[in-house]
């Protein structure tokens, strides 16, 4: 009789090896998407091949974010290398004065000031996307209003009592918060089980524009995306190359496979 598994079962052994991986990803993934505060997070997904949203990108994260954080694990030169920039265009535009193309994107702020002033040291900004989450990013960004009672003038329905001020205020405008509805565990809104209208309960349920923005609603949603996209990016420069190796390797695994089974019949085909 032939020996081994036979080359079905030897199939569905791999697909099943192949789904366990993947599953818990996923899983955690879903997961991850509903952890927003009082709010679930917005969808988000991005896209490391748009060289033209991840440019707009690092320009916001310099004009805007670099004043208080850095991305201390990356450098200016790669970044340009990956984003497609020109080197002196990166260097007039975007590299402090006193920095040189191939330094680490840190900042001159001490952490001692940024401590006294802010009540926390601001946090490095390298690795936030894969600890928080781009959709936790992007919801964030999206959701400050005014609270007179903070020092900063303003809070976030994501993270409450931040001390972080509305950095990309002069984009968004300022908004407060309006009676809106009241959303369900699910994520859909809780309607009244007698007449199914909204429930209007939550103070903060909607937004209102008190002081506009440079940008309209749309333009800065796409602005915050270009952001948080460059984020993702910086989070793991590698992903894309990441996922074209990947591509080439499974297919080298499946071709093996084919050789690796035929020599396991040849092995067994003597044994009775």
């Amino acid at each position: 009789m032939s020996g081994g598994i036979g080359f079905w079962k030897s199939w569905g052994v791999f697909l099943i090896v192949v789904f366990l991986a993947w599953a818990p990803l996923k899983a955690v993934g879903a997961e991850s998407g509903f952890d927003c505060g009082t709010i679930h997070c917005d969808s988000f997904e991005a896209d490391l091949s748009d060289k033209a949203s991840l440019q707009n990108g690092v320009k916001l994260f310099q004009n805007y974010c670099m004043g208080c954080h850095s991305a201390q694990y990356s450098r200016w030169e790669r970044v340009a290398s990956d984003l497609n920039i020109p080197k002196g265009l990166m260097m007039d535009n975007l590299v402090y004065a006193d920095q040189k193309i191939g330094d680490l994107m840190q900042i001159s702020m001490p952490a001692d000031n940024a401590k006294r002033w802010f009540g926390a040291t601001p946090p490095d900004l390298t690795l936030v996307a894969r600890a928080r989450s781009p959709e936790w990013l992007y919801t964030y960004l999206r959701n400050f209003y005014v609270d007179p009672n903070r020092p900063v003038g303003v809070n976030n329905k994501v993270f409450k009592d931040v001390g972080m001020p509305h950095a990309m205020l002069e984009l968004q405008g300022l908004q407060d918060c309006a009676p809106g509805p009241v959303l369900a565990h699910n994520g859909g809104i809780k309607r009244d089980p007698l007449t199914s209208e909204e429930i209007l309960d939550n103070p903060c349920g909607r937004y209102k524009i008190i002081e506009e923005g440079s940008l309209s609603p749309e333009e800065f949603d796409a602005a915050v995306y270009d952001l948080v996209n460059f984020l993702t990016y910086v989070a793991e420069p590698m992903a894309e190359q990441r996922k074209e190796i990947g591509i080439y390797v499974l297919l080298f695994l499946a071709f093996l496979f084919v050789w690796v089974w035929l020599l396991n019949r040849e092995f067994w085909k003597g044994i009775h």
